[in-house]
């Protein structure tokens, strides 16, 4: 078990498997196929993201640099929550943009659908947390990061 602690932006609890990226999660790009296709799923259409691509991202958490985009990022977030295609969390190995923030909070508050945000927690977690790997986050930010056992 290696432990992280980073700043609870939306804070919660939760555990779920870790989907991860090395690079930054286009949120645009990530979720407008899913949203305009309204069929339940939730994959990601970002051709660009090679770690993320084709996987189905829905209520998973997320371990990622950062988002990139523009200022739709922050309310693809919050039709992302609205349609029920949400992550389960976002962690963040860098601080989160605040355009991101506002559409989390958003989602938070007018959809009443917690997206658990926690950023600032260095590139050593990013370095560290695989896909695969079982993710526990604790109210006061602190994520730990549980490897299945090698074969």
């Amino acid at each position: 078990m290696r432990e992280f602690k980073g700043r609870a932006v939306i804070p919660g609890t939760c555990k779920g498997e870790a989907l991860v990226t090395k690079t930054g999660l286009n949120v645009l790009a990530t979720y407008v196929k899913s949203l305009m296709d309204a069929d339940g799923s939730c994959i990601c259409n970002d051709i660009n993201n090679k770690d993320l691509y084709g996987k189905a991202i829905g209520g998973g958490i997320l371990c990622i640099p950062q988002t990139i985009g523009s200022t739709s990022a922050g309310f693809m977030l919050q039709a992302v929550a609205a349609a029920g295609l949400q992550p389960k969390a976002l962690l963040y190995a860098r601080p989160a943009e605040p355009l991101v923030l506002a559409g989390i909070l958003v989602a938070d508050i007018w959809e009443d659908t917690r997206i658990i945000t926690i950023d600032d927690l260095g590139q050593d977690f990013l370095d560290s947390v695989r896909d695969g790997d079982e993710i526990e986050i604790q109210l006061d930010g602190t994520v730990r990061v549980y490897s299945p056992p090698s074969a």
